[in-house]
């Protein structure tokens, strides 16, 4: 009578582990397509521009989606390098992209890694003011930035491009979260070895925040890359503008440079410079897309 009544149970006890495995591969084919259907919609203008900016200029107004490959050019990149200073442009922003982003990633840890493992008077308050200035709007702060750089004489000099903003509050809050995540005992056991407490940062920090510093380097690599307000305003000069900036006036070059310059002269060359400033960015995020989806985890640790 007992094995009568136990052993309905036991077999649907048994039989729902089986019906979600056999749900399992059609939820998973699922999310894939739909996965695959968004990857489709970001990329297609991206691959649309890249495409296009090979084709002859009339060809790119008269039949938009054409794909023809044999009638693929690089006119457009010859002139494009011959009306507009893209190298100096792309010179400018590496070296602010070097720079900036090199003080960005030790400085900012180094806050994080003092906010995160000391306690001294006024810490809450001091992190709480490098929070506030996370609400602040930027375009609140260019003008009196502007009138700074004025005073010091900055204008137009890659120190008015590089330090303000170098070290953001958005990085330090992320490192502190990640470095509160550290084990104290760690830092105990290097300070018993005798090490110094930039040694332990150095020796014993960042080679456990490694993931989440990689993380930050994308982030700070592809805003520093895009960065558009602040260098249109502080850096006027052609010799001193970034990338963002030449492509801005990319337009107004071509037609400037060249008479007679049609819509799809200027449109032709414009999808030929904004390919060449897409290649980097997305040579970065393939290279480094493991890194950056480890450092993203890892900056969602909570402290």
């Amino acid at each position: 009578m007992t094995d009568t009544l136990t052993r309905p149970e036991t077999d649907a006890a048994a039989s729902a582990p089986r019906a979600r495995d056999e749900r399992r591969p059609s939820l998973r084919i699922g999310s894939h397509v739909f996965l695959m259907l968004l990857l489709i919609a970001f990329l297609a203008p991206v691959a649309w521009a890249i495409v296009s900016s090979f084709k002859q200029p009339n060809d790119i107004i008269r039949d938009p989606l054409g794909f023809d490959p044999t009638t693929f050019t690089l006119d457009n990149f010859t002139a494009m390098f011959q009306d507009v200073p893209v190298a100096q442009g792309f010179l400018n922003t590496g070296i602010v992209l070097v720079v900036k982003g090199g003080i960005t990633l030790f400085f900012a840890p180094l806050a994080a890694f003092a906010f995160a493992k000391y306690s001294f008077i006024g810490k809450n308050l001091i992190f709480g003011t490098v929070l506030i200035t996370l609400m602040l709007p930027t375009i609140v702060l260019i003008i009196p930035l502007l009138l700074e750089m004025k005073a010091l004489g900055w204008v137009n000099t890659y120190q008015a491009l590089i330090l303000p903003g170098a070290i953001d509050a958005f990085a330090i809050f992320w490192m502190r979260q990640v470095i509160s995540a550290v084990p104290d005992e760690l830092l105990d056991a290097a300070r018993v070895d005798g090490c110094s407490e930039f040694g332990i940062f150095w020796r014993v920090i960042v080679p456990v925040i490694r993931p989440g510093l990689a993380g930050l380097a994308v982030l700070t690599i592809m805003n520093i890359y895009n960065d558009f307000v602040w260098p249109v305003i502080v850096a006027s000069s052609e010799r001193m503008s970034t990338l963002q900036v030449v492509l801005s006036t990319l337009a107004q070059n071509i037609t400037g440079n060249r008479i007679g310059a049609d819509y799809a002269t200027v449109t032709g060359e414009l999808l030929a410079a904004s390919s060449i400033a897409l290649i980097p960015l997305l040579v970065l995020f393939i290279v480094l897309q493991r890194h950056f989806i480890n450092g993203i985890l890892a900056g969602s640790v909570k402290g």
